[in-house]
């Protein structure tokens, strides 16, 4: 069984998730052999759209395969991580700038990984089951993938809500977050994508309009204040449990940081500079951040108590977004 099933139907690539028992985890080879077929189908005249979907009910993806990552940096070795984090990166920008229509199915959940895939088509598709996050901080790590570039872009305070706390959300605030474009039922798109792949016209993709979106409605205004202490402040000033939870419980650092990334990423033309900015912070992740330990305690030990060490300053955000010199990330410019 192939992690990836890949295959031309009609007038469409299709791109399968096919690891439904590992909630479709998305392993450094998957993300190399996605990059490898949207190069091969560019120029190919027999493709005229792409569909990228994945098996079973449970997750479209729901982060990324990162057990080899811990375990090599565990040993001293950050090379592992540094090298899938790379391969990954180039992976999403090539989604996002894709000169083809790109379509994703998105049902169950949608994290970290998942978001880098999804979120970046140029149509995405979610359905009742969808449940789409950013939890980064709650393992130590950032949003990455573009995910600062996607969130960045969230109306109001969203982005900052969603980092920082790595809620949970279904498809209509996904819709309002900007993380999505159209909520269609799910046991609708087999049929939509036997269309997709016998017209090749993404004219034939509509959905309704969302009703109304948790969202819109709730006051985030806490999250607009300079620091994570100063929106802790804030939101014990309102009472806001719900919110505080999370931000009680992840990673100092990696909220700074993340809370600094996502509104620098409101600055960016091209999500290249979010995700140059993000490898920066994972090419340095498993030797000088909680990420080690945040993945101890959440997927190898699991016992949900991370002893969080590193310096969450904002001098150490700043060296951890400084500049890698000859190991920034490359970018291959298209004609």
């Amino acid at each position: 069984m192939t992690e990836l099933n890949i295959r031309k139907s009609g007038r469409a690539g299709r791109i399968t998730f096919n690891r439904p028992k590992a909630l479709n985890a998305l392993s450094h080879r998957m993300a190399l052999d996605l990059h490898a077929v949207l190069d091969e189908w560019r120029n190919d005249p027999q493709v005229a759209l792409i569909v990228i979907d994945a098996e079973g009910e449970k997750a479209f993806c729901a982060g990324g395969d990162i057990a080899a990552v811990y375990r090599a940096g565990l040993a001293g070795d950050h090379g592992i991580g540094r090298e899938f984090f790379r391969d990954e990166y180039l992976m999403n920008a090539a989604i996002a700038d894709y000169p083809k229509p790109i379509i994703a199915f998105m049902q169950g959940f949608v994290m970290g990984g998942g978001v880098g895939v999804g979120g970046h088509a140029s149509h995405r598709i979610v359905g009742d089951s969808t449940r789409i996050a950013m939890p980064e901080a709650g393992i130590g790590l950032i949003p990455d993938v573009g995910g600062t570039w996607l969130l960045g872009r969230a109306p109001g305070r969203i982005g900052e809500y969603l980092a920082l706390t790595g809620a949970r959300i279904g498809p209509e605030d996904a819709i309002h977050a900007g993380l999505a474009d159209l909520h269609i039922p799910e046991k609708e798109w087999p049929a939509l994508i036997s269309l997709l792949e016998e017209t090749g016209e993404v004219a034939r993709i509509n959905g309704p309009i969302p009703v109304s979106a948790p969202l819109a409605g709730r006051d985030l205004s806490a999250f607009g204040e300079r620091s994570v202490s100063d929106i802790m402040a804030a939101l014990e000033k309102t009472g806001d449990e719900g919110a505080l939870e999370p931000l009680r419980r992840n990673s100092p650092l990696s909220m700074a940081a993340g809370l600094a990334m996502v509104r620098a990423a409101r600055g960016d033309r091209r999500i290249q500079e979010s995700l140059s900015r993000e490898y920066r912070f994972t090419w340095r992740a498993t030797e000088h951040s909680d990420f080690l330990e945040g993945i101890r305690a959440q997927i190898i030990d699991k016992d949900r108590a991370p002893r969080w060490t590193a310096d969450p300053s904002d001098a150490h955000v700043q060296e951890l977004l400084s500049p890698l010199g000859e190991n920034e990330l490359v970018w291959e410019e298209r004609a």
